[in-house]
């Protein structure tokens, strides 16, 4: 795998695990790094998206209804630009994911983002998850049938 592809993995996991954590918890974690000088190339605005589906997986597309949505630009002084999207109208939250998108692109702040705001969100997300199924596993009831002899 070639550097460009790996940034670009490295960028879409973490883009992945920012869409989902709550804005209070990225702020959070990003108040305990250093964050580098930056600029907004885009203030947070938003906007509606069209969401598109098909019957079955298969069928003709059609128009669902839309959604709102909010971007963010920004570029840090030593030229990284990031970008940030989020459905809803959290402008915030989509300025500071596109802060940390930057940041995963510099060399000098790639790791202490990795470290210190993306595998905490993730360890954080996983361990609701599972307690999540805990939670349900608990009600499950298993269900059988007895075959009644006649005669």
């Amino acid at each position: 795998m070639d550097g460009g592809t790996a940034m670009q993995q490295r960028r879409k996991a973490a883009m992945q695990i920012l869409a989902h954590a709550s804005h209070g918890d990225i702020s959070g974690r990003l108040a305990a790094l250093a964050v580098p000088d930056h600029q907004d190339l885009r203030a947070a605005e938003n906007g509606l998206v069209m969401l598109r589906g098909r019957i079955g997986g298969d069928g003709a597309p059609f128009n669902l209804g839309e959604a709102t949505v909010s971007r963010a630009a920004v570029r840090l002084a030593s030229g990284e630009v990031g970008f940030g999207y989020v459905l809803g109208r959290d402008g915030d939250k989509a300025r500071l994911i596109a802060l940390c998108d930057a940041m995963i692109q510099s060399p000098a702040h790639a790791q202490a983002v990795e470290d210190e705001v993306v595998a905490p969100l993730q360890a954080q997300m996983r361990t609701a998850r599972e307690q999540r199924a805990a939670e349900a596993a608990a009600t499950r009831v298993d269900f059988y049938t007895m075959v009644r002899g006649e005669g």
